[in-house]
C-alpha cells in the first residue's frame, strides 16, 4: 500500500471500527426502507478482510454483522481511498461477496448463506461517474436473458459530494465525514473548512475522549495534506482555543520523534533510552512515550527519576 493512500486507510479504520461510529453512520444514511428491517442494536465488527494484497492501494474493507428480519446478515463496507473512482469496483465487490459465501459455506453454521449489503465508501475529489449496478459494466442484456445474467447493486456514500445540511449525526461522526470531505480540497479551501473542523471538537463533552480525536485528526491531516504547516494548523486551531493550538504543536513533535526512532536501528536500546529522556523533558505522558518508544512503563519511570537528579 502506497504511503498516502496508507494514511486514508488508517484513519477510516480508526473511526469505522468504533461500534458507535459505525452505528451512527448507518443509522443517518441507510435507506429508510432497510433501516426498518435491519437491526443495529447489535451490530459487530467482523474480523475478516477480503482485500487482496495487490489491491489494497485502492481499497480497504470492513464487515459488519447486523440482524435483518431474526436472520445473521452483514453489511459490507469497501472504502475506495484514491482520490478518483474505481471503474472495475462491482467486479471486485462480487468477488468479495462471494469470498464471503465461501467462507461461511466453510463454516457450516447455517444452511442458507446471508445477505449481505454492499456498500461502498468514497471520498475523492472527482464526482463518482460509475454506475451503481453490476450490469452497468455489461453488454446490453436482451430482455429474454435477464433471468439468467447476475446482477447486484451496492449502496455509494460519496462525501465529498454532499452539502453541510446532509452531513447528519454524532459530533464525533459528523467531525469524521466533513474531515473525509475536505481532505482533497485545494490548500487555501482547506484552511477555512480546518476552522469548521476544530470548532466541532469544542461540543465534545468527554474531554480525555476529545483529546484522542483531535490527535488522530491532527495525525490525519499533517500526513495527508500537503501545503500546510503544523504552525498554519495551530494558528488556525488557537483562533477557536489556545489549547488546541498548543495540542498541535505537541502533536507535531511527537510526529518528529517518531521519525528518529524509525530512521534508528531496531532495538537499539541507547537511542529508545536518549529519544525517552527528550519526551519527558518536554513534559510528554508516560503513557504516550511508552507507545512512541515501546520502552517499558518501569523503564520509563526510571529515566524519569534519572532526570529528576
Amino acid at each position: 500500500m502506497s504511503e498516502i493512500n496508507n494514511v486514508h486507510d488508517k484513519f477510516f479504520k480508526k473511526k469505522m471500527t468504533d461500534r458507535k461510529i459505525a452505528q451512527n453512520l448507518l443509522e443517518n444514511y441507510l435507506p429508510k426502507n432497510i433501516l426498518k428491517i435491519i437491526n443495529l442494536d447489535e451490530i459487530k465488527l467482523e474480523k475478516d478482510s477480503m482485500i487482496e494484497e495487490d489491491l489494497k492501494d485502492v481499497f480497504s474493507d470492513l464487515i459488519y454483522k447486523v440482524t435483518i428480519n431474526g436472520n445473521e446478515a452483514y453489511l459490507y463496507f469497501l472504502f475506495e481511498h484514491k482520490s478518483y473512482p474505481y471503474k472495475k469496483i462491482t467486479l471486485q465487490l462480487m468477488k468479495y461477496i462471494r469470498n464471503i459465501w465461501e467462507l461461511k459455506t466453510k463454516q457450516g453454521k447455517r444452511k442458507k448463506l446471508p445477505l449481505i449489503i454492499p456498500i461502498v465508501f468514497y471520498h475523492g475529489s472527482v464526482k463518482w461517474n460509475i454506475g451503481l449496478r453490476l450490469s452497468d459494466i455489461l453488454d446490453d442484456i436482451p430482455e429474454e436473458l435477464k433471468d439468467y445474467i447476475p446482477d447486484f447493486k451496492y449502496l455509494l456514500y460519496d462525501f465529498s459530494m454532499y452539502s453541510d445540511n446532509e452531513i447528519k449525526g454524532d459530533i464525533e461522526l459528523r467531525i469524521f465525514l466533513q474531515l473525509l470531505r475536505y481532505i482533497f480540497l485545494d490548500v487555501d479551501l482547506f484552511r477555512d473548512k480546518a476552522g469548521e473542523i476544530f470548532k466541532l471538537f469544542e461540543e465534545l463533552s468527554e474531554k480525555e475522549t476529545a483529546m484522542e480525536y483531535f490527535e488522530l485528526v491532527i495525525r490525519y491531516i499533517m500526513n495527508a495534506k500537503e501545503g500546510i504547516s503544523e504552525k498554519e494548523l495551530a494558528r488556525i486551531a488557537s483562533e477557536i482555543s489556545s489549547e488546541r493550538g498548543e495540542a498541535i504543536m505537541t502533536i507535531a513533535e511527537k510526529l518528529k520523534m517518531e521519525g528518529k526512532i524509525e530512521g534508528k536501528i531496531e532495538g537499539k536500546i541507547e537511542g529508545k533510552i536518549e529519544i525517552a529522556k527528550n519526551m519527558l523533558k518536554r513534559g510528554m505522558k508516560i503513557k504516550e512515550i511508552k507507545e512512541i518508544t515501546e520502552l517499558e512503563e518501569e523503564k520509563i519511570n526510571l529515566i524519569k527519576e534519572e532526570i529528576k537528579h
